[in-house]
């Protein structure tokens, strides 16, 4: 969350808080069923954090599907950043260059890292998109302003129409189809979104509604993503419909990272018994992408109100990442995975002056593929456990 964004989201709150029209949404989807809701008719399109039994079974199915050629099985996950996505893209098209950059089997995706998870598991064929995604892409193609009276009384300061079309130019019918062929491969691309009715978090098995008959799976994947990456506040949520027995209703999905800026799978889902089951013999190893410094720049804080609460949220953000880290790290070690973190080094000096900055971005771009490109140094720990 970069300056100003947070201090402008208070600053609506407040005008707002005398009361404001909101827009008409229907029905939540009863908390009963929010788990468990399948979606376009496709069976586990999705999982639960609450009911790990029907992603148990998904990634069983998967490796189980993998040619036995395979020896070993590659997870990657890509975190939430806004901008600072340029730095997990560079990256891996620079490892693309450097010539050992692995076909993963599982690719996960949060916020930025869901616009970037599709083309990091589609693989090297695709770097172009990644690359330019980064640095072709200007705030326009991100987001329109509203007029203030309007941001306060919608359901977001900015309107995300331009981000959904940018996400509909990248990912075509063609795109949709390679995810369909490579997930009846037994590979899982899972997005997360955070529905905002229930408060947790949904893991969206993107794969499975590619290769779905359901024709209207692309406009869902590309709103999925669009979910992913929507700021509360700065971005409008996506609303899902979902068609019950007593009526249509509705779920609102925002930014994955509201609730983790990154996840590789539930702590709760025993990974090493799965793995033990079906490939026991593999050697498992976990890439995370953390689109983000460890902690913001130091910055001198004025003594007023806006600008300390933008910088706690701000330095909050960054903690709460790090936490992430560390969960991680605390399950991969559980179930015996090797632990592989990169992430942005204080050595990446360039300075941020707007929001969606497309020269800050390039520079971010290019040092991720520097970095990438020479063999980035994975770190085998989370920042400060050594």
């Amino acid at each position: 969350m970069r300056k100003h964004l947070w201090a402008s989201i208070l600053f609506a709150g407040l005008l707002c808080a005398g009361g404001c029209a909101a827009p008409d949404r229907l029905h939540a989807v009863p908390a009963s069923l929010t788990g468990s809701l399948d979606f376009a008719h496709v069976a586990r399109s999705r999982f639960s954090l609450d009911d790990t039994a029907a992603l148990t079974e998904e990634i069983r199915w998967a490796l189980s599907t993998r040619p036995n050629t395979e020896r070993n099985i590659d997870l990657l996950a890509l975190s939430g950043g806004q901008e600072d996505g340029a730095f997990g893209a560079g990256l891996l098209t620079g490892w693309s260059e450097h010539g050992n950059r692995p076909k993963f089997t599982i690719v996960t995706g949060t916020s930025t890292g869901a616009l970037t998870a599709p083309f990091a598991f589609l693989g090297t064929d695709y770097d172009g998109a990644l690359e330019a995604m980064y640095t072709k892409t200007n705030i326009k193609d991100i987001i329109s302003k509203r007029y203030l009276v309007a941001a306060i009384t919608d359901d977001a300061m900015m309107d995300s129409s331009p981000l959904y079309r940018t996400i509909s130019r990248y990912l075509t019918e063609d795109v949709l189809n390679r995810i369909a062929f490579e997930y009846r491969t037994g590979r899982l691309l899972l997005i997360s979104t955070t529905n905002l009715d229930s408060g947790k978090l949904v893991i969206w098995n993107v794969g499975a509604i590619a290769a779905s008959d359901n024709p209207r799976r692309l406009d869902l994947t590309r709103k999925i993503i669009l979910a992913s990456a929507a700021v509360p506040g700065l971005f409008p949520p996506v609303m899902l419909d979902a068609k019950l027995k007593d009526g249509t209703h509705q779920e609102m999905h925002v930014d994955g990272g509201t609730v983790s800026q990154v996840f590789l799978y539930p702590p709760q889902l025993d990974m090493r018994q799965i793995i033990d089951a079906v490939r026991p013999q593999s050697k498992t190893t976990a890439y995370i992408i953390r689109n983000g410094l460890v902690s913001p720049p130091p910055a001198e804080v004025p003594r007023q109100t806006l600008e300390i609460a933008q910088r706690a949220i701000e330095t909050m953000i960054s903690s709460t990442a790090v936490g992430d880290l560390y969960r991680i790290y605390s399950t991969t070690k559980r179930d015996d995975i090797g632990f592989k973190l990169a992430i942005m080094g204080e050595d990446f000096t360039e300075p941020y002056t707007t929001r969606f900055d497309l020269r800050y971005m390039r520079e971010l771009y290019r040092y991720g593929h520097m970095k990438g490109a020479m063999g980035y140094p994975w770190q085998p720990s989370p920042p400060g456990f050594n």
